[in-house]
């Protein structure tokens, strides 16, 4: 009979250090006060051996037991949440290891700005000379047209064919041309007088058609320079009607940081459903609470009866 007793006290105490370990996991108040309150119970038992000792062992069967079920399966549900959350994480760092191998860099981008400007200034220089002395001589500076084919599919705005069409307009009264270029007569005339100086302002697209605008040094006149026509004219940046100013970073790297804000607000919920418990279930855990500690438990086993019965319907439940 002693034998008998001490078994199911030792059995007892590895239940109970069972909770207190999933009390710590979980970090919840109420279930740290049900492992402290089992606790007294099992001291009631362990410090009165008058005591039917088979009552601790039901209790333990019915309640302490069943609510370690039934916190584990709320555990492993809450892992089975956390490795789908990883697995986004990895496919979004993925997507953007893949992302950066195919992009140029807002640095980049910087600068070959400026190499593109003192290329424009150059051509612009020479293009002076060139209409100036009548000559057949080529004016614009290498590859001045890589700086669009390289960075406009990140970096410019897209824009309506509309737009493009109407920014490009010009009457051929107010042009100079040559076989190479055409630009706006005014437009030659300012450019000479600020010395060539210019700052890269912002590049648009519709589709695969390009512009760059830029802005005379010192000054609020804004002129394109259109690539496919080498042509050069004033324009009106009041009818560009961008959503910002433009900016150095590449769509692609703002979809890079939307994806590691991403990865961050995961991360951060990882934390959180590690040791999420359900509010019904949560409720259901105060509730036993109450019970366990405002009744006398060898007069009200039948009550931790019922109590265990809710318990049970919640770890057989698929809404978990």
């Amino acid at each position: 009979m002693v034998d008998a007793r001490n078994a199911i006290l030792d059995s007892s105490k590895t239940i109970i250090s069972k909770l207190q370990l999933l009390s710590v996991f979980f970090g919840d108040d109420i279930i740290y006060r049900i492992y402290l309150r089992s606790q007294v119970i099992h001291q009631l038992f362990e410090e009165n051996p008058e005591l039917d000792i088979n009552k601790l062992e039901l209790f333990h069967l019915q309640f302490t037991q069943t609510l370690l079920d039934l916190l584990r399966k709320i555990k492993k549900n809450n892992e089975q949440s956390i490795l789908l959350l990883l697995d986004e994480i990895q496919l979004n760092k993925d997507l953007i290891k893949q992302i950066r191998s195919s992009i140029f860099s807002a640095d980049n981008f910087k600068l070959d700005q400026q190499r593109q400007v003192l290329k424009i200034n150059t051509s612009l220089r020479k293009l002076y000379q060139v209409l100036s002395d009548d000559s057949s001589e080529y004016p614009f500076a290498k590859n001045i047209n890589a700086f669009s084919a390289r960075y406009s599919q990140d970096f410019y705005y897209e824009v309506s064919y509309n737009l493009i069409l109407d920014l490009i307009h010009y009457e051929p009264a107010d042009v100079y041309s040559n076989a190479y270029a055409i630009i706006q007569r005014k437009l030659m005339g300012l450019i000479n007088k600020t010395d060539y100086k210019c700052n890269f302002y912002c590049g648009l697209k519709a589709g695969d058609v390009v512009v760059e605008i830029y802005n005379l040094t010192d000054s609020d006149k804004y002129f394109l320079y259109f690539p496919p026509k080498e042509l050069f004219l004033f324009c009106d940046i009041n009818k560009l009607k961008l959503d910002t100013a433009p900016t150095d970073l590449s769509k692609k790297e703002t979809f890079i940081r939307e994806l590691e804000d991403k990865n961050d607000q995961l991360n951060g919920s990882i934390s959180v459903i590690k040791t999420t418990i359900p509010p019904d279930i949560k409720g259901l855990l105060m509730d036993n609470y109450k019970k366990l500690n405002d009744i006398s438990f060898l007069q009200s086993i039948s009550d931790v009866d019922v109590q265990a019965n809710m318990l049970k319907a919640m770890l057989n439940t698929d809404l978990m």
